[in-house]
C-alpha cells in the first residue's frame, strides 16, 4: 500500500485509507473518494487526475499523499482468490421542499457543493436541481431540489411538479425547510406534505434571523407536539447540517418509526371526506393515495377533480359532483382545520416578541418601501451597478484586452514557422480576434453577477417590485411583473421563464414581449466594451443613457401595447416581502460561478464556432475582405446601412448578434483586424461618432437572442406572438437607429 501520488498512469487502484483530518475525508466522501473506490490514474505529471465511479477529480500533489492505496492486481485476494468487491453503496433519494425564501437553495448548495447538476424536469422549463452527498462508504444520499412553493395546490407548474414529484417517485425522506422567523407559514405547507405517505422531517432554517426578530421556537417541544423529527438549521454557517444528516439517513433506514400526528377534521367535515372515499374507492389508480385525493376533492383541486372525473363512470362522478356542490365550503372547514392545528403548536412551541416591539426589517423598510425614499434608494442600487462596473471591471478588462493582443502576436510568431498562412490567420484573427476578445467580458459580467445574486438573496428585489408597482401600473401591469423584468438584466431567458409567477395571462404576455427590450448582461457587456471606445471618458454617461433610453421605451411600448392589443383585467398585486438578511457568500459565489461557466461555455463553443466561420465567410473567395462573400451579403444590405451611416461590417456583426449578442464584438474583432493594435484602436479610428450612438442604439433594441425567442416561442405557444415580438423590435431598432444617427449628424455637424 502506498500513497496515490506514486502510482503510474493508466493503474488502477482500490483506496484503503483517507488521511488529513475530518474536512479532507469529508470533502473527499462529496467527490465519491472513500475506502473501497476504485480508481483510475489518467495523469501523474504534476497534478494528478483520477477517473472514479461516474466522475473525473483533479488533486495536487499534497492532496495525493493523503490517498493511499494499492493496485487492483496486489490487492488482497478473497477466499475465492478474486479481489474484494467494494459493496455497493445504499442510495436513498431525498427531496428539499419548502416555500420561496426559506434558505432551501442554501442547503442544498451545502450538502451538494459543486457535486450536482441543473437541468429541466422531464417535459417542463422549470428548473432541476439535482445533487449527491456521500454520508459514509455504504450510503449515498441523492437530493432533489423541488421548486419552492407555497402549498401543494396546483395553482401553478412549480406546485404541480413538487407534490408530482412526491406522489410518483416517493421519495425515501423529504426534508421540510421552513423560516423559523415565518413558521406559520412553513407549518401550513407542512400540513398538506403530512397528506402524503412520505416520511418527513422538518428542517427549521434561519434560527438566527428568528432570534434576531425576537423570535425563540422551541424545537424539541414542537418535535413532541408533530410526532415527527424537527431539526434547527442556520444553514448558513453550516449549524445543525450534520445532525439534519443523521436524522435523514436514520429515518431512510427505518422509514417505520415515522408516526406524526396530522390534523383532524371537524366531525361534519370527516363524514364528508369518508364519502367521497366511498365514492372513489377502487377507481383511483397507483400512485395516487384515495384519502389524498379525496381531501383536494374537497379542497376544489381543479387538476384532481379533472383527474377523478377521468377515472370515475358517469353516473358515479354526477353524484360526486352533487355532493362536492353541495359542500362547497368544505375548503374552508379543511384550512381551518390546519390552522386550528398550527395554532396549536405555536402556542406550545413559538415565543414572540411583545407588541410594539420594531424589527430591524420594519425598520429598513421604512426607506426600502417609501414610496418617495425606496424609489431613491432603488436609485442609488442601479446607480451602483454602473458605478461598481466602471470602476472594477473595466480595468480588468482593459487589462486583458492588452493581454489579448500581445498574446496574439506570440502565437502568430510561434505559428509562422509551423503553419500555413490560412491556419495561422485563423487562430490569430478569428479564433483569439473573435472568441478570445469576448472572454474579455468575464469581469464585466462576474460583477453584475455578484450584484444581482446580493440583491436577491437579501431579500431586496421583492421591494423593488413594491416600489415600483405605481410605475407598472401605468403600462398595464404591476409590481410583480418588475421582478422578471429585472431579472432581464441578467439574461433574459430565465427573465421569459420568470413571467410564470404571473397568474393573468394577458399580464404574462405583455411582460414577455416587453423583456427583449431590456438589456441583458451579453448587451451590457457590449455596450461596456464599446462606449469608452468611442466615447472615452463620456462612456458612462452614454451607457447610463441608452440603458434609460431603453427602460423609457420599456414603459411607453408597455403604455401602448396595454391600451390597444393587449387591453383587459390585471391581477390584483400579492407578493411575499421576505424578512431582510445578509446575503449567503456561498449562494452568491455559486450562483456566479455557475453563470460564468456558463458564458465560458458559450465562449467556446457556439462563438467560437461562429467566429470561425466569420472569419473563412470574410477571407473566401478573396483576395482579401473586401471581395469576400461576406462583404457581397454584407453590401446587399447597404441601402439600409446607408441611411445609418454604417458600413456592411457594422451590418453584418448586428446579423450574427442574432445568435448571441457577444457575437457583436467577436465579429467586429474578425473584421476589423489590423497587425500590431487592438480592437478598441482600430474601431475607435474607424467609426465616426454618429454612427457610433446609433448603432449602439440598435444593439440595445433589437432583436432578441436566438435563445430568447425559442424560449418566447415555448411559453407564449405561439409562433404569432414571437414573430410579433421580433418584427416590433427589428422595426424600432432601425427606425430609432436612423432617426438618433439623423440627430446626432446634425447636432456634430457631420
Amino acid at each position: 500500500m502506498q500513497p496515490l501520488s506514486r502510482f503510474a498512469e493508466g493503474d488502477r487502484i482500490i483506496v484503503r485509507r483517507l488521511e488529513g483530518g475530518g474536512t479532507f475525508v469529508s470533502r473527499m466522501a462529496a467527490l465519491g473518494i472513500v475506502p473501497g473506490t476504485t480508481l483510475t490514474v489518467l495523469q501523474n505529471r504534476g497534478a494528478l487526475v483520477v477517473r472514479g465511479p461516474g466522475t473525473r477529480v483533479a488533486l495536487g500533489r499534497g492532496e495525493a499523499e493523503r490517498i493511499w492505496g494499492e493496485k487492483v492486481g496486489e490487492a488482497a485476494l478473497s477466499a475465492e482468490g478474486a479481489p474484494s468487491p467494494s459493496p455497493e453503496p445504499k442510495r436513498y433519494v431525498i427531496a428539499l421542499a419548502g416555500q420561496p425564501n426559506v434558505g432551501k437553495s442554501t442547503l442544498f448548495n451545502l450538502l451538494t457543493g459543486l457535486n450536482q447538476h441543473v437541468g429541466n424536469w422531464p417535459g417542463k422549463t422549470v428548473e432541476k436541481k439535482t445533487g449527491f452527498h456521500r454520508y459514509r462508504e455504504d450510503v449515498l444520499l441523492e437530493f432533489i431540489d423541488l421548486p419552492g412553493t407555497y402549498s401543494l395546490t396546483a395553482n401553478s407548474e412549480e406546485e404541480r411538479i413538487a407534490r408530482d414529484f412526491i406522489i410518483h417517485e416517493r421519495p425515501d425522506v423529504v426534508v421540510l425547510v421552513a423560516n423559523a422567523a415565518q413558521l406559520e407559514r412553513g407549518l401550513y405547507l407542512l400540513a398538506e406534505v403530512l397528506a402524503l405517505p412520505v416520511p418527513v422531517i422538518l428542517a427549521l432554517n434561519m434560527m438566527d434571523l428568528a432570534e434576531q426578530e425576537g423570535i425563540r421556537v422551541e424545537a424539541h417541544v414542537l418535535e413532541a407536539a408533530l410526532g415527527l423529527p424537527v431539526i434547527p438549521l442556520v444553514a448558513s454557517r453550516n449549524q445543525g447540517v450534520r445532525e439534519l444528516l443523521e436524522t435523514v439517513v436514520a429515518l431512510a433506514e427505518n422509514p417505520a418509526r415515522f408516526q406524526p400526528r396530522r390534523p383532524e377534521l371537524d366531525s361534519r367535515t370527516r363524514d364528508l371526506w369518508h364519502q367521497v372515499q366511498e365514492l372513489i374507492a377502487g377507481l383511483v389508480p397507483t400512485p395516487y393515495p384515495p384519502d389524498w385525493v379525496a381531501l383536494k376533492l374537497l379542497e376544489g383541486d381543479r387538476e384532481i377533480t379533472d383527474k377523478v372525473r377521468a377515472w370515475l363512470p358517469e353516473e358515479r362522478w354526477r353524484t360526486l359532483s352533487d355532493l362536492l356542490h353541495t359542500h362547497e365550503d368544505a375548503v374552508l372547514a379543511v384550512v381551518n382545520a390546519r390552522y386550528e392545528w398550527i395554532a396549536r403548536l405555536l402556542r406550545a412551541a413559538l415565543h414572540q416578541p411583545r407588541g410594539g416591539q420594531i424589527s430591524l426589517t420594519d425598520r429598513i423598510d421604512r426607506i426600502a418601501t417609501h414610496p418617495f425614499w425606496g424609489l431613491l434608494a432603488l436609485l442609488a442600487v442601479l446607480g451602483l451597478v454602473f458605478y461598481l462596473t466602471y470602476a472594477v471591471a473595466l480595468p480588468l478588462q482593459e487589462w486583458l484586452d492588452a493581454g489579448l493582443v500581445a498574446f496574439q502576436d506570440r502565437v502568430a510568431a510561434w505559428l509562422q514557422p509551423r503553419w500555413p498562412p490560412w491556419a495561422v490567420a485563423l487562430v490569430t484573427e478569428g479564433v483569439l480576434g473573435g472568441a478570445g476578445t469576448v472572454l474579455t467580458f468575464l469581469p464585466v459580467l462576474a460583477v453584475f453577477f455578484v450584484i444581482m445574486a446580493v440583491l436577491e438573496d437579501s431579500g431586496y428585489l421583492a421591494r423593488a417590485a413594491f416600489v415600483m408597482d405605481r410605475f407598472m401600473h401605468a403600462i398595464g401591469l404591476h409590481g410583480k411583473s418588475f421582478l422578471p423584468l429585472f431579472l432581464g438584466f441578467g439574461c433574459n431567458v430565465p427573465a421569459v421563464l420568470g413571467t410564470r409567477i404571473l397568474e393573468s395571462p394577458l399580464s404574462r404576455l405583455l411582460t414577455i414581449l416587453l423583456i427583449p427590450l431590456v438589456p441583458c448582461s451579453a448587451r451590457w457587456g457590449v455596450l461596456t466594451f464599446l462606449a469608452p471606445v468611442f466615447f472615452g471618458r463620456q462612456a458612462p454617461w452614454v451607457a447610463w443613457g441608452l440603458v434609460a433610453f431603453n427602460l423609457l421605451l420599456v414603459m411607453a411600448l408597455g403604455w401602448l401595447l396595454s391600451r390597444t392589443l393587449l387591453r383587459g383585467g390585471r391581477e390584483a398585486f400579492i407578493m411575499e416581502l421576505p424578512l431582510y438578511h445578509w446575503p449567503v457568500w456561498r449562494n452568491v459565489g455559486l450562483a456566479v460561478w455557475h453563470h460564468c461557466l456558463e458564458f465560458l461555455k458559450r465562449a467556446g463553443g457556439i462563438i467560437l464556432a461562429m467566429s470561425a466561420v466569420i472569419w473563412a465567410l470574410s477571407h473566401y473567395p478573396g483576395p482579401g475582405v473586401a471581395h469576400s462573400w461576406l462583404a457581397a451579403f454584407g453590401r446587399a444590405l447597404a441601402p439600409l446601412g446607408a441611411l445609418m451611416g454604417m458600413d456592411w461590417r457594422l451590418l453584418v456583426a448586428l446579423l450574427t448578434g442574432f445568435v448571441a449578442k457577444e457575437n457583436v464584438v467577436a465579429t467586429l474583432g474578425v473584421l476589423y483586424h489590423a497587425e500590431g493594435s487592438g480592437l478598441r484602436q482600430v474601431l475607435s479610428e474607424a467609426v465616426p461618432l454618429p454612427t457610433a450612438l446609433a448603432f449602439l442604439v440598435v444593439t440595445m433594441v433589437y432583436i432578441p437572442c436566438l435563445a430568447t425567442v425559442i424560449v418566447i416561442r415555448q411559453e407564449t405557444g405561439s409562433w404569432r406572438w414571437t414573430l410579433f415580438d421580433m418584427a416590433l423590435t427589428l422595426t424600432l431598432a432601425f427606425g430609432l437607429g436612423i432617426g438618433v444617427y439623423r440627430l446626432a449628424a446634425w447636432w456634430l455637424g457631420c
